[in-house]
């Protein structure tokens, strides 16, 4: 019979050996490079995460009406079999306490839209509505659809979304930006690599979309854009199936300094990304905006 001393060492070789093999293995991993020499980045990327989008807050304030309390997607969504990332405190990694520091106007008005949703369209996330679940905002995982696939080809990365089936190019050709005055739900990309990370910045916003589009993202979902918003966005690939993903907002009218969201996409060419088709079947817009006109006959009805 083999001792508990005896057994401890054969077991502390095995996992040194193990450590060591691992480590071997990650040091033995080199930066591909694309037939026109980018950094190779390609393949299809998930990010399925549980960590929650901020830090708990340690003062937390009453919810407002019309939140997405109790909400979420049905099981035969979010049920899967493909990676999940390691919990971590918060995807918010600065300011260090996790929290992002809004402007309570920014508060103000989500809560306002939140109330207001049938009211009309404009009062909901462009999610919701099927336009755009906006950059960075389709980053952030939700409960499910975190698969992006990335295609490289001379003189841009594309990135293709599983939500919303929507493909971002990013020209990295060092073309300058579109003039100021023209403005778009997602912003105008422009990459460029430093090393091996791709850095991707996007101005000229609209200020018609939400930093969030996901129940997911907590209190931030629905809190307003504006043209003012400046995104540098980072992806380094730090081993065969990981990227070291972050994205740094800033936005003068809505935030009190910059923000940055940290989080790894894994890659799983298992993974299979077939077509979002939103406006099939979203009941959610239409089930609103009925339930307002029916509010709206019985009040003119009661005058």
């Amino acid at each position: 019979m083999t001792s508990w001393p005896l057994l401890r060492t054969l077991l502390g070789i095995v996992l040194v050996v193990g450590g060591v093999a691992g480590t071997a293995a990650a040091q033995a991993w080199k930066q591909g490079r694309t037939p026109d020499g980018q950094p190779d980045l390609q393949g299809i990327w998930i990010n399925f995460d549980s960590t929650p989008f901020e830090a708990p807050d340690p003062k937390p304030a009453p919810r407002a009406a019309g939140d997405d309390r109790g909400t979420g997607p049905a099981a035969e969504f979010a049920d899967h079999t493909h990676k999940v990332s390691e919990r971590r405190r918060s995807m918010v990694v600065d300011p260090p306490d996790g929290r992002v520091p809004v402007m309570k106007w920014a508060e103000d008005k989500r809560d306002y839209d939140l109330a207001h949703i049938p009211d009309a369209p404009e009062h909901e996330t462009p999610w919701v509505r099927c336009i755009t679940r906006g950059h960075p905002a389709g980053m952030f995982p939700a409960g499910y659809n975190n698969a992006y696939q990335i295609i490289q080809i001379p003189g841009y990365v594309v990135l293709a979304a599983e939500m919303i089936h929507e493909t971002r190019i990013i020209p990295i050709d060092g073309r300058p930006k579109l003039n100021e005055r023209i403005k778009q739900w997602n912003g105008e990309p422009r990459g460029r690599w430093e090393g091996n990370t791709l850095v991707v910045e996007s101005t000229n916003y609209n200020s018609k979309g939400s930093i969030a589009t996901s129940a997911a993202t907590g209190r931030m979902r629905g809190i307003p854009q504006t043209e003012s918003m400046h995104v540098v966005e980072r992806f380094t690939r730090v081993s065969e199936n990981l990227i070291d993903y972050s994205v740094t907002i800033t936005d003068p009218k809505v935030y009190s300094r910059p923000w940055t969201v940290r989080l790894p996409l894994n890659r799983d060419d298992s993974y299979a990304i077939y077509e979002y088709s939103c406006q099939e079947g979203n009941y959610a817009l239409p089930n609103a905006l009925s339930y307002g006109r029916k509010r709206d006959r019985e009040a003119a009805g009661s005058r």
